[in-house]
């Protein structure tokens, strides 16, 4: 398809340093605690310092990224609110109104807004113009996008690392705001997973059920005109419709087909950490679409993905599994914005100043606990 040959000319991708992770874990070891005691957090700073190459994590320097742009299948019914409402939670966001942006600031944490596709003429008061097209196209009638405008929504997303990483930032947050994105990530999911449009599809800011239904509806319809589902839907034993391995260009073609211009750009900033080794904290559903995709683009990119929380939408058990992936947080929300992802972040730094400040057991004067075999008592 248009636009991936070029794309996949980008990608030179290599795994984190794995010696240092297991220097860091061991230096876990000699913090006067039981052994794994910080549980998931020793994995994932461990993870995080590899990727940063370094031995202590750095956690101060945080740049939450707010993908932002609208969705042309609103114009099917399938969200509460209309398109207006994008450009003006973005400014908000962008003006530190919002949800996300009081929490930021809280925790320290600066944010860029970025217009990669509203639909509006100029991009909102603060928010960067990145826009590649005014919303994208009603999927439901044709593609959403052009392989071109998947391209430059994805490359919109991997310069805003390369560009952070300069800034010095050490670690980012994804988040987005877009109407009707939850329509969009449940078509993704569902295309990539092979897995019915009703599995995959909730009420996102808060339908109804007969708006849920319909929204279902739209969805199923979109996976069968380009060829994802059968008309029947028929599930086998494990839930599925049919077993789809799509991955490289047909992944690509997923996100042009039913993907969102803000999922294109979040799709780039986890494609854009693998290259240029930072570390991106995901959020909830979309981020994880996003990620989702990254992955059947380029497998070693999970590798530099770190999960905050589980979010509400009935598909986030089904993309943890499909990415391997385990979040912290299990708190029911269903914000987005990067909200969990900011959360996470203050956890993060709480857990490592465990790792940076802790007294050793040398110190403390206490035997350091042991490591066994499974098969040693």
């Amino acid at each position: 398809m248009e636009g991936f040959r070029e794309l996949t000319e980008q990608l030179e991708i290599e795994g984190y340093d794995r010696e240092l992770y297991q220097r860091i874990r061991e230096n876990w070891d000699h913090v006067a605690k039981p052994l794994d005691g910080m549980g998931k957090f020793e994995d994932l700073l461990a993870r995080i310092g590899a990727i940063q190459g370094r031995e202590t994590p750095e956690l101060q320097r945080t740049r939450l990224i707010v993908s932002c742009a609208d969705n042309g299948i609103v114009e099917e019914g399938v969200s509460q609110s209309g398109q207006e409402v994008t450009a003006i939670c973005a400014a908000s966001i962008a003006n530190g109104r919002s949800s996300v942006a009081i929490m930021a600031r809280e925790a320290g944490i600066d944010v860029l807004t970025v217009d990669v596709g509203i639909n509006s003429e100029e991009a909102p008061s603060n928010v960067r113009n990145l826009k590649v097209r005014r919303g994208t196209r009603n999927f439901l009638r044709e593609p959403a996008m052009t392989g071109e405008e998947t391209l430059k929504a994805i490359c919109a997303g991997m310069g805003l690392v390369r560009e952070s990483k300069a800034q010095g930032y050490s670690i980012l947050c994804m988040g987005e705001m877009g109407i009707g994105n939850t329509s969009t990530s449940s078509a993704i999911t569902a295309a990539l997973l092979g897995i019915p449009a009703e599995m995959v599809t909730g009420r996102g800011a808060g339908l109804d059920d007969k708006g849920l239904l319909h929204k279902r509806e739209v969805i199923r319809k979109a996976l069968e005109k380009y060829g994802w589902q059968t008309a029947s839907g028929e599930q086998k034993s494990d839930g599925k419709v049919q077993d789809p391995d799509l991955a490289g260009e047909a992944a690509f073609q997923v996100l042009a087909n039913v993907g969102g211009l803000d999922v294109a750009c979040m799709t780039g900033i986890c494609l854009g950490g693998a290259k240029y080794r930072v570390p991106i904290v995901l959020d909830g559903f979309i981020s994880f679409a996003a990620a989702l995709v990254a992955c059947r683009l380029e497998e070693r990119v999970k590798e530099f993905l770190i999960p905050s929380h589980s979010g509400k939408e009935p598909a986030m058990k089904l993309m943890e599994d499909a990415l391997g992936v385990s979040p912290v947080i299990y708190a029911n929300m269903a914000l987005g914005e990067g909200t969990g992802a900011v959360l996470m972040m203050q956890l993060l730094k709480s857990a490592n100043a465990v790792y940076e400040q802790s007294t050793s057991f040398e110190k403390a004067g206490i035997r350091q606990y042991e490591r066994f075999s499974n098969n040693e008592k």
